[in-house]
C-alpha cells in the first residue's frame, strides 16, 4: 500500500493542529506498513532542513517551491508576495488562487513517476492537486478535512475557498472528517451524503500522565492558580470569550492568573480588551510558544479552557489532559466527543464557563478525579489505532 499524500503543514512548521495531526497520521501509517510519500510546499530548497520527517524506508517527502503557508488567506498571501522580488512573483503566483494553481501543477508533475495505490490530500489548498494526481494514476482519492472555511470565518466564508472545498468533497471517493461535529457541517452546509464521510478522530502521541505525577499535582498548592488558553488569536478560537470568563472569575477569585499562549491578527486587540476588563495584572500574553514551552504551561496550569466558536477537533485538549490538567471544552468541538471526563459548555455561555473554572479550582478531589481519567482517553486515541482505521479505508477503496 502506497499513499501519495498532499499536505501543507508539518512540524516543526505549524500554526495549528493540522501539522501535528499530519505527523501523527504519517507515523501511524508507517507502523502499519503503509508507504507514504508526502508533498509539502516550501519557499526555498533550504527551508525544510529541520522538518521532522521519519527516517524510514517507506517514508519520503518531496517539496514544491511555493509560498503557501498554513491558514493562508488572500490578504495574508498578498502581504507576503509583496516582499518577494518582482522577478520571482510570477513563479510563486501573484495571488492565492494562482499560487495554488502553481502548487497543483508542480506537485502533480513531480509525482508522475510514482505508483501510488491511493491519493490522500489534506484541507482545501491541496484538493485540486489530489484530484489531478488521482486521475492521472487512476487510483482512489481521499480528502481529509481538518477545518472548513465555515469554521475559520464564523460562517462568513470566502466564496472561492468554499467552492474549492465543495468541489473537493464532491470529487472524492471518500472523505475523512476529524469529528462528528465536522461531519454534520459537511452534511448540512456542503450537501455531502453521510455514507461518503468516515469520522476518524485525531489521535495523541503523548503518554498518559503517571500516577506519581498526578499525585504531585494534587499535592501542589499554589498561591496564584493558573488558567490556560493555548491557540491562535483569531475569532474561531474564542479568546474573547476566554477573557470574558476571566473577568468573571477575577471578580470572585482575584488571585487567579490567566495565560493566553498563541499568535494571530487579534493579538493587539486582545491585550487592549484585557485592560478594559481590569485584568492587566492577572493576564499574561505568552505569544507563540514552542513544544517545550507549551508542555511547561500545561504542567503548570490548574485548568485548561478551550472556548472555540467552532472547533473541528482541538488537539490541544488531548495535550492538556496528557499533562494532568483538567479541561473545560466548548460543546462546539470535536474533542468534546472523545474526552468523557471534562466540563462541556457552549462557547457563548461565559457565566457557565467561569463557574466551571471556579469549581475546578475549588474542588481538589474533583480536579484529581478528572486528571485520573486521562489515561483511559489517551489509550484509546493513539495515532497507531487511528491510522489503522485509515489503512482499512485504503484497503476497502482499492479493492472496490
Amino acid at each position: 500500500m502506497h499513499s501519495l499524500m498532499f499536505g501543507w503543514e508539518y512540524p516543526p512548521r505549524h500554526l495549528g493542529g493540522l501539522g501535528v495531526a499530519c505527523q501523527g497520521l504519517v507515523r501511524g501509517l508507517l507502523h502499519h506498513g503503509v508507504r507514504v510519500t508526502l508533498i509539502l510546499p516550501t519557499e526555498s530548497e533550504t527551508d525544510d532542513t529541520d522538518v521532522r520527517f521519519p527516517t524510514d524506508a517507506f517514508a519520503e517527502q518531496l517539496h514544491v517551491n511555493s509560498l503557501l503557508q498554513p491558514y493562508a488567506s488572500f490578504e495574508s498571501y498578498e502581504a507576503h508576495i509583496r516582499k518577494v522580488p518582482r522577478n520571482k512573483q510570477e513563479m510563486y503566483g501573484q495571488d492565492l488562487g494562482q499560487a495554488i494553481a502553481n502548487y497543483t501543477e508542480l506537485s502533480v508533475q513531480m509525482t508522475e513517476d510514482l505508483h501510488p495505490t491511493v491519493v490522500h490530500c489534506h484541507d482545501w489548498m491541496t484538493y485540486e492537486a489530489g484530484r489531478k494526481a488521482a486521475q492521472y494514476h487512476h487510483v482512489p482519492l481521499v480528502t481529509h478535512i481538518h477545518a472548513t472555511e465555515l469554521d475559520r470565518t464564523n460562517y462568513s466564508p470566502n466564496d472561492y475557498i468554499y467552492e474549492q472545498e465543495r468541489k473537493g468533497f464532491t470529487l472524492a471517493d471518500k472523505i475523512i472528517a476529524v469529528s462528528n461535529y465536522t461531519k454534520n457541517i459537511l452534511m448540512t452546509h456542503y450537501a455531502v451524503s453521510a455514507e461518503k464521510i468516515l469520522v476518524v478522530h485525531n489521535g495523541s502521541a503523548d503518554l498518559p500522565p503517571s500516577p506519581a505525577f498526578l499525585q504531585s499535582k494534587l499535592e501542589m498548592k499554589k498561591k496564584h492558580p493558573l488558567v490556560l488558553f493555548l491557540g491562535r488569536m483569531v475569532t474561531q478560537k474564542g479568546a474573547v470569550q476566554f477573557l470574558q470568563m476571566a473577568a468573571l472569575v477575577h471578580a470572585i477569585r482575584p488571585e487567579v492568573q490567566f495565560v493566553l499562549a498563541g499568535d494571530g491578527h487579534m493579538f493587539g486587540e486582545l491585550i487592549l480588551l484585557s485592560c478594559e476588563y481590569g485584568l492587566q495584572d492577572n493576564v499574561m500574553f505568552a505569544g507563540k510558544v514552542g513544544l517545550c514551552e507549551a508542555n511547561h504551561l500545561y504542567e503548570q496550569a490548574d485548568c485548561f479552557v478551550m472556548p472555540s466558536l467552532s472547533e473541528p477537533f482541538g488537539l490541544v485538549a488531548l495535550e492538556a489532559i496528557a499533562h494532568g490538567t483538567p479541561v473545560i471544552l466548548s460543546r462546539q468541538s470535536g474533542a468534546a466527543e472523545v474526552i468523557d471526563d471534562c466540563f462541556r459548555v457552549d462557547f457563548w455561555d461565559t457565566d457557565k464557563m467561569a463557574d466551571c473554572v471556579l469549581t475546578v479550582l475549588r474542588e481538589d478531589a474533583l480536579a484529581h478525579q478528572l486528571r485520573s481519567y486521562a489515561p483511559r482517553t489517551l489509550q484509546k486515541l493513539t495515532w497507531q489505532r487511528q491510522a489503522g482505521i485509515v489503512q482499512s479505508l485504503y484497503t476497502d477503496l482499492t479493492q472496490c
